[in-house]
């Protein structure tokens, strides 16, 4: 089970402006004047479309999250983009490619997303993602490793 060259193409070309979030960029981006905040809101003012994955947005209902911004990112995002057997195939791939490290199927899944969707990944922990982009994934942010934010 995987996906045809030309249905990914079609998937590429619709979405090639399109910027995934994952959960720790969403978490911060909701505060205001973060780097993250800052980020999204020149991509949504440039007119860039910004969405999350169901995996990302399971994880951030997790919370703890208040739930006005729940209402603000739904606003903002609109429904989350679903793991299916596309992105659930690659996600297997990612996985396995990696070692099958624990703790990192959640990340494999979001960075699957995106692939399949050919968007790029805004994320907190590049170090968790940069891995994937050997198999597709762009990463959108931080967009050079002087960028990342300290510990």
């Amino acid at each position: 089970m995987g996906t045809t060259g030309a249905g990914r193409a079609e998937r590429v070309a619709r979405s090639a402006l399109v910027i995934h979030l994952d959960t720790g960029f969403l978490i911060r981006a909701l505060v205001p004047g973060s780097a993250e905040g800052v980020a999204m809101e020149d991509w949504l003012s440039g007119g860039e479309p910004l969405q999350v994955s169901a995996v990302a947005w399971t994880e951030f209902l997790c919370g703890p999250v208040l739930p006005a911004h729940i209402e603000v990112a739904e606003s903002l995002f609109g429904r989350p983009v679903a793991l299916d057997g596309p992105e659930a195939a690659q996600a297997a791939k990612l996985f396995v490619l990696g070692g099958r490290r624990r703790h990192s199927l959640a990340d494999c899944m979001i960075a699957a997303t995106a692939i399949e969707a050919g968007a790029g990944l805004a994320t907190t922990n590049p170090t968790d993602f940069v891995r994937f982009a050997q198999n597709g994934l762009r990463l959108s942010w931080p967009a050079a490793p002087s960028r990342r934010r300290p510990r």
